[in-house]
């Protein structure tokens, strides 16, 4: 088994958003925000290739959007979807599976393309089967008032008509060594993938921790639809995570690709940072 990070690109949002709760004067010292309190963010996927299956975690935008679209959101750096996967040898035809950790824009939206005369989508991984949770599909199909703006219909609609489409009901293991997860507090079914390579267990943290800054249990996002529910969920996978001694691949942060943790008497903390490949 062969794991490739896959840098698509940079965005930027609001720090208070990204901190909830936590006071500025507390999370800006850990990661630092511009003059219109914007703080930088990664938006990494993660290829795993079995030999069998080659398999992609999440898409990120995508590009069908607007202008006004990407005006908010401040794309910068990166290798973009297509690059990282040609940087690595791959290409968009050799995915046969498209894991979507949840329908959020910023994870689904490069899964689906314009048509060549922009009449309406088509897939852009045409080989592969797409998985997404049955209870995120059911919240994408009926938001609540919070995430509403945050599924969009061109990301989601094209991908049942393609046929593409299977739905995870519940923890299942979906190939050997490839663990999926479901997780509640950030959004209903969030896919949390844990790949054991035989050697170690990668976790793709997606929205559960989206940077080492958001390991302290009460660091989380104002996103996050059912906060208790996520201390929960988030203390549970930190204990597990540092007893077992986890690799946490991070998709949002910007300065660590990966990170291990462990106990202290403060409870469960930052223990070291890397790079997958290192």
């Amino acid at each position: 088994m062969k794991l490739y990070p896959i840098h698509i690109s940079n965005f930027k949002i609001d720090g208070g958003a990204m901190f909830g709760v936590v006071p500025k004067v507390l999370w800006q010292s850990k990661y630092p925000a511009d003059e219109n309190n914007l703080c930088n963010w990664a938006l990494r996927s993660l290829l795993i290739d079995t030999g069998d299956r080659v398999i992609l975690i999440d898409n990120g935008h995508g590009d069908k959007q607007n202008e006004k679209f990407f005006k908010h959101v401040h794309l910068n750096g990166g290798d973009g979807l297509e690059g990282a996967l040609k940087k690595n040898e791959y290409t968009f035809d050799d995915v046969t599976d498209m894991i979507l950790t949840h329908l959020h824009t910023d994870h689904c939206g490069g899964g689906v393309k314009h048509n060549e005369d922009k009449s309406g989508f088509e897939m852009v991984f045409k080989n592969a089967t797409y998985w997404i949770s049955k209870p995120q599909w059911e919240s994408a199909m009926n938001p609540n008032k919070q995430e509403g703006a945050a599924f969009l219909e061109e990301n989601i609609m094209p991908m049942l008509k393609s046929g593409q489409v299977k739905f995870i009901e519940e923890d299942t293991e979906l190939y050997t060594g490839i663990e999926l997860r479901l997780y509640n507090g950030h959004t209903k079914g969030q896919i949390i993938p844990f790949i054991n390579t035989g050697e170690q267990t990668v976790v793709f943290m997606a929205d559960l921790i989206p940077s080492t800054a958001h390991i302290p249990l009460v660091w989380n996002m104002a996103y996050d639809v059912s906060p208790m529910l996520m201390l929960q969920e988030k203390e549970d996978f930190l204990n597990e995570a540092a007893e077992n001694n986890y690799i946490l691949f991070f998709q949002h942060d910007l300065y660590n690709e990966c990170a291990r943790v462990h106990k202290t008497e403060k409870g469960v903390r930052l223990k070291e940072t890397f790079t997958l490949l290192s």
